[in-house]
């Protein structure tokens, strides 16, 4: 219900400088988990996005809590409201206990992590500039659902 894309050849994308060691994962068939630690504080989810050999991925930046919200407060006790939980890419990993050993895990097939579909029809679709970076600022490579309260950044992203 949020996210950011990165696409082949996006200077602000991790694969931008080609395949190395850490971004291996941005590099294998589209709808594999790159997990990284970012900020030095918590850890992030992409999904990669093209072919085998291609790096680019999809930033999961927010979703809206529907089950295991008792799980998701225990892993983010700090988190006030359930809005909160998984708003935001470290708080979204955070509540699902999300770090390094799901980094290449397939998302497209039955396991501890998998990619779903929502049990409803897509609502409005809105689009901004991405969020926290510098290079390719200006590109409008966000996506979020409109009015969700689960939605991540400044209100002005968000509407």
């Amino acid at each position: 219900m949020e996210t950011e894309a990165y696409p082949p050849g996006d200077a602000a994308g991790h694969a931008f400088r080609g395949l190395r060691p850490r971004n291996q994962s941005l590099f294998l068939k589209r709808g594999h988990a790159y997990v990284h630690f970012a900020y030095g504080s918590c850890w992030l989810i992409n999904v990669s996005s093209e072919i085998r050999g291609i790096g680019a991925g999809v930033l999961l930046r927010g979703l809206e809590p529907l089950q295991g919200i008792a799980i998701m407060r225990r892993h983010n006790p700090g988190a006030a409201r359930e809005s909160d939980l998984a708003r935001g890419p470290g708080r979204l990993t955070t509540a699902f206990g999300i770090d390094k050993r799901y980094d290449g895990a397939d998302l497209c097939t039955s396991g501890p992590l998998w990619l779903g579909s929502a049990p409803w029809a897509p609502k409005a679709i809105g689009k901004s500039v991405r969020i926290g970076i510098t290079r390719a600022a200006d590109r409008l490579f966000r996506f979020y659902e409109r009015g969700n309260p689960c939605v991540s950044g400044p209100a002005r992203l968000r509407s």
